[in-house]
């Protein structure tokens, strides 16, 4: 879309070239042919930096937009991006034109959908009830259970497993608000990338990233009931056990343990070979190499500690 097309849609004026668009990106992978936004002023630095042909921006914030990139001025970026989401939003089915191509090895047992574009290696097995939707690959050795769902434009990688009834690929839960609270779709405009020997377990969803991709690195397990939010990478041989979450855009090192119905909260980023106990909640970044526990959380030992003192309060009172 031309970019006074866009403006037209969004009833805002623009300042700068008058460019064609063909999508929204972050605002430090954009080229000259992407939108960006500024919601967050720690990412203040990188907008001047960025190679965005234009910028959905706060009047305060037009003289961090570099010379090259056009100016929208707005007075809620992030809503704005949201009613963009919408135009740019591919099509669910029907936007890729050639046929699947499905390697002669793989077994595709009945009632299996495998929509066109989509890419079905050696031995790889897909099970009865499964889908797979538009330009999705599936790399060698892989096998999808009963009435799994792989959504557009997502890869899979060798070796996986995917359990019956996960969801890869699917929106996150994302959304603007207006002034008057209703609450507007973010269209998710990523993909999913799993990496080799990856287990996802049943009834375990995975969302696509609003832009780029959500990651899950190789080797690593994840149990059923889990929940991976947008944008988030999990590192390589990650354990994820039942009903842990993740918020969007987490960040796990390698080999980082998330023990059962643990959660994260958005944006944080957990070192290498930090383990969290059952039922912690993480609520700010976290090193490696060390054992968490709780709410607030804390050090497992003084979490341990923590507990002692709390039951020998209750036995002298007696309560």
């Amino acid at each position: 879309m031309r970019l006074s097309n866009i403006c037209k849609e969004l009833f805002l004026s623009f300042e700068g070239e008058d460019k064609a668009i063909s999508g929204l990106q972050t605002i430090k992978d954009a080229s000259s042919e992407h939108i960006v936004y500024l919601e967050n002023e720690k990412f203040l630095d990188t907008l001047k930096d960025t190679k965005a042909g234009a910028a959905i921006v706060l009047e305060k914030h037009r003289q961090f937009v570099p010379k090259n990139c056009s100016v929208i001025i707005s007075q809620n970026p992030h809503l704005d991006m949201a009613l963009l989401s919408r135009l740019f939003a591919p099509k669910i089915v029907g936007f890729a034109s050639k046929p699947p191509r499905i390697d002669p090895s793989a077994v595709i047992m009945p009632n299996v959908y495998v929509g066109n574009g989509s890419v079905i290696k050696e031995d790889v097995t897909i099970m009865a009830g499964a889908y797979i939707g538009e330009n999705v690959t599936v790399e060698e050795g892989t096998t999808i259970h009963p009435n799994a769902v792989v959504y557009n434009n997502c890869i899979i990688g060798k070796r996986c497993h995917l359990l019956a009834n996960c969801v890869i690929g699917s929106d996150g839960f994302g959304y603007a608000h207006t002034r008057g609270g209703a609450h507007v779709k973010i269209y998710h405009l990523g993909n999913v990338v799993l990496e080799d020997d990856v287990e996802i377990g049943a009834c375990t969803t995975i969302d696509r990233a609003v832009f780029g991709s959500t990651i899950i690195k190789k080797g690593t397990k994840i149990d059923n009931l889990v929940q991976v939010g947008h944008n988030c990478e999990l590192g390589e041989h990650c354990i994820i056990v039942s009903q842990a979450g993740l918020a969007g855009s987490s960040t796990l090192g390698r080999n980082v343990v998330m023990g059962g119905q643990s959660a994260l909260s958005g944006h944080i980023k957990i070192g290498d070979f930090a383990t969290i106990a059952a039922r912690s909640g993480v609520s700010k970044n976290i090193d490696g190499g060390k054992v968490y526990a709780g709410f607030p959380l804390m050090l497992h030992k003084d979490w341990l500690k923590m507990q002692v003192k709390i039951l020998s309060f209750f036995k002298e009172k007696k309560i």
